[in-house]
């Protein structure tokens, strides 16, 4: 006999399938946590004094690197780099885990693959930090309602960067720099 799971939906509702038919696998598929919202994720970068991106690689063609080059080139945060296997990252000291910061970061930027957000959020709650921020193209869903459970606030598959430019005028509404300079007047 096929193994049976409990199928939770999207309404609330939930019901049995067989775990290998195509439903089951549509439905875990599925996102049904979806974090802060836009409003939400502003307050969260306005408030936030400092920030420590673990999983920071000190290759230039990584999106950490590029992450931690806007970070502290273009805006006030304190940046503070994770990574037990480098030493210096853009000319700031690289700490080997969360417990050996100067101090607890606001917001704690991951750039690790979803099966080890479990993990660390661990680390964050360890460390009494109050915000975990997943990076763009990583999501697990399981660790999100998890690191909810443990008090954090939770942003997942969101890129820290792009957030703040589109909160601080420097992206379209879009989500896009469009890099056109102009002095024709918009017509509305």
């Amino acid at each position: 006999m096929a193994d049976i799971i409990n199928a939770q939906l999207a309404n609330g509702l939930s019901c049995e399938l067989p775990a290998n038919s195509p439903l089951a696998k549509l439905l875990k598929s599925q996102r049904t946590w979806v974090g802060p919202d836009a409003k939400a994720r502003q307050r969260i970068l306005n408030s936030a004094k400092s920030v420590a991106i673990v999983g920071a690689s000190p290759n230039p063609a990584r999106s950490s690197y590029f992450v931690g080059t806007y970070l502290l080139s273009s805006s006030d945060y304190r940046v503070y780099f994770v990574n037990p296997n480098a030493d210096e990252i853009l000319g700031e000291k690289v700490y080997p885990d969360l417990a050996s910061l100067p101090e607890v970061p606001d917001i704690v930027d991951v750039f690790r693959k979803g099966s080890d957000i479990p993990s660390v959020i661990d680390d964050v709650v360890a460390i009494g930090a109050k915000t975990i921020w997943v990076q763009l193209g990583i999501y697990n869903e399981e660790a999100a309602r998890y690191g909810e459970e443990q008090g954090l606030t939770v942003v997942m598959d969101r890129c820290i960067k792009v957030e703040h430019a589109r909160f601080h005028g420097g992206l379209h509404l879009l989500g896009f720099d469009t890099g056109v300079i102009s002095a024709k007047k918009l017509e509305r």
